[in-house]
């Protein structure tokens, strides 16, 4: 047989095979308009999604321009609703200036490649998000992996280059694991040898800081020069799109040199009116984010999950049994059970019980790693979290034995 008379895709049967014996096939399921489960999963973390100031919000701007914004925002798709929304964003979260793009993902890749290239050296967290990652891989710059929330590793990477310029990438709060970023530490790494640090605020915006403003405000470091931040308009917020905020240098770059904004349709403006009005509720009402902080700490503890102590590199966790003396970082709460197909079985354990939970398997986290994230949601009742208890303490009593 000659290599024309095989298909071009006949490997991806093979491929496909291997995935699945490893527990590690993924598949699509169709969410109902109104889910008969208690959600656990979605990043929805102050269900604003279906609030009706953000409902109306969306609506009113679908009505003004349109269901698109027509083209990249450099030709006919920058409107006034972009630039109004770009500025009320960044002044809540105390950055200078702020440039909104199509999703996190394009922001992600817009800020990394832009304000790296070949050259320079772009160091990164073990655990950062897919996005900052094809970032790096875009960036033809030096990159260098350090382990999850390693402030020594970092300090070393930076000491021993001879680029000029120099990024260091971190999530805020890391999405699969929900731990804190040491950022102060980072960051006192980052000025000492003269780098940029850029820090992904998806999971912090909402939830960490003064009414939701995010951990880099929390930490005091909102609005630092050498500080650029990226966030996603699709957790907190409810809505789509994402944004990248800092001094009015790096939005004029990015502007000029950002691929994922130069050549992509801008934003639709029903999701800016949407992610717009979420924002107005999240200031008139900042207790929600504290919300998700004692929901998610009552997840914590149906689920077992150990104390977290510290949140440097190297800390320590007490044993499945303890109490939890602080609550959890974040909204994430993960539980983790090692096995892929055992993650899977609980997963769907709890779903047939009414609870939706998401799913997290390698190559998303490390191998090993398997586990349920569970997600809070500052609109979480009383019931919701009873019958959280119920399902979640029967699926893994089984899970776990």
């Amino acid at each position: 047989m000659t290599r024309t008379d095989l298909s071009p895709l006949a490997w991806l049967a093979g491929v496909e095979q291997q995935r699945r014996q490893a527990g590690l096939r993924r598949s699509l399921r169709v969410r109902p308009a109104v889910a008969a489960e208690l959600d656990l999963a979605s990043n929805d973390y102050l269900g604003l999604s279906t609030h009706p100031d953000v409902i109306a919000g969306g609506i009113e701007a679908l009505r003004t321009w349109g269901g698109g914004a027509g083209g990249s925002r450099l030709v006919t798709g920058n409107t006034g609703l972009h630039q109004q929304f770009e500025q009320q964003l960044a002044e809540f979260m105390g950055a200078p200036a702020g440039l909104v793009f199509s999703s996190g993902y394009t922001a992600n890749i817009g800020a990394v490649v832009s304000l790296s290239g070949p050259g320079s050296l772009v160091v990164s967290d073990a655990y950062c998000h897919a996005s900052l990652v094809d970032g790096c891989r875009l960036s033809k710059a030096r990159v260098v992996i350090t382990a999850h929330r390693d402030v020594d590793a970092v300090d070393a990477a930076l000491a021993g280059r001879g680029e000029e310029r120099a990024v260091v990438l971190t999530e805020s709060v890391f999405s699969a694991d929900g731990a804190l970023a040491p950022l102060r530490e980072l960051h006192e790494v980052c000025r000492r040898h003269g780098a940029l640090l850029i820090v992904d605020e998806a999971h912090g915006l909402g939830v960490r800081g003064d009414g939701g403003r995010g951990l880099l405000h929390e930490v005091g470091l909102a609005g630092a020069p050498d500080v650029v931040v990226t966030t996603t308009l699709s957790k907190a917020l409810g809505s789509q799109g994402g944004a990248v905020l800092g001094p009015v240098a790096v939005r004029d770059h990015l502007i000029d040199t950002a691929r994922t904004f130069i050549f992509d349709t801008g934003l639709a403006p029903a999701a800016l009116g949407a992610a717009s009005a979420a924002l107005q509720v999240l200031s008139a009402e900042p207790a929600r984010a504290a919300a998700v902080l004692q929901h998610a700490r009552t997840l914590a503890e149906i689920c077992d999950i150990p104390e977290r102590r510290g949140q440097g590199a190297g800390s320590s966790f007490a044993s499945p049994s303890s109490s939890l003396a602080e609550p959890p970082e974040s909204a994430v709460v993960s539980v983790i059970l090692g096995d892929p197909e055992v993650a899977v079985a609980a997963a769907a354990a709890c779903l047939d019980a009414g609870v939706r939970v998401g799913c997290f398997r390698p190559p998303t986290v490390p191998a090993g790693t398997s586990r349920l994230r569970l997600t809070a949601r500052a609109s979480l009742t009383t019931d919701d979290l009873a019958l959280a208890r119920r399902v979640l303490t029967d699926v893994l009593a089984v899970q776990r034995r």
